[in-house]
């Protein structure tokens, strides 16, 4: 299976499969420059690199402009925020070649399959100030490659406080929903107790009835031994006499 069929399950399990309330939305438009700036660097160092090797670094070069055109259009586009279930990606961008077209992309992570989210910064993003944001999924057997990734965030703490303390609160919600469960259970056993004291006291009272039946039969054989035992002295005093 693979992730886009992933994504789309996973939008699929949404509640109502429509729009929910923001809780909080992550902005992207303070880093633009700081963006595009890292993004260029990288560009040219991978060109110059090419240039060395093969030669092809000098059509990259050339294509610089277009590029930074799409880099800008791309960060501009771009919508992350926090729902009560979900975490929304969503980012429209241009195709490599300008005026052919945009490419849309949207994912759907369901809070429930979220481990972590990782704030990263690599030695060339911490020279322009740029961090990438990492949504580790728990329970679900993806390659690391299949997080999402996100570079570019403005204030990434505040996104992953936001996350964490939503998650927390639900996973409280739940745990408080259990105690709840747990605690009606000796009630209704309290509630369930009078009909088994009534049924025991049904079922005792023929008992002691079938008692006190063997008690009398218990007696009456115990004055018939008696009895014998007396005519059989009488007989035997009765010679002697």
């Amino acid at each position: 299976m693979g992730s886009d069929e992933i994504d789309s399950l996973e939008k699929g399990l949404l509640p109502g499969n429509e729009e929910e309330a923001v809780l909080y939305a992550a902005s992207f438009r303070e880093m633009e420059e700081s963006f595009v700036k890292y993004q260029t660097a990288q560009w040219v160092l991978y060109s110059a690199l090419l240039v060395l090797a093969w030669g092809i670094g000098f059509f990259l070069l050339l294509y610089l402009p277009v590029r930074r055109f799409i880099l800008r259009k791309d960060i501009r586009a771009r919508k992350l925020y926090l729902t009560a279930n979900a975490i929304v990606y969503k980012v429209t961008r241009p195709v490599p070649i300008p005026f052919f077209g945009v490419l849309k992309k949207e994912k759907h992570v369901l809070l429930a399959s979220v481990a972590d989210v990782v704030i990263e910064q690599g030695y060339l993003q911490s020279l322009f100030g740029v961090y990438s944001l990492r949504i580790e999924h728990a329970g679900v057997r993806r390659p690391p490659s299949d997080d999402v990734q996100i570079h570019g965030i403005a204030n990434p703490s505040a996104f992953r406080k936001a996350v964490l303390m939503h998650l927390s609160s639900m996973t409280n919600e739940v745990f408080s929903r259990q105690v709840s469960t747990i605690e009606d259970v000796p009630n209704l056993r309290l509630q369930m107790s009078p009909s088994k004291s009534v049924r025991h006291d049904s079922f005792s009272y023929p008992g002691e009835l079938t008692l006190l039946q063997k008690l009398e039969e218990v007696g009456s054989s115990v004055k018939r031994v008696q009895s014998l035992i007396e005519e059989q002295h009488s007989q035997t005093a009765e010679p002697i006499n």
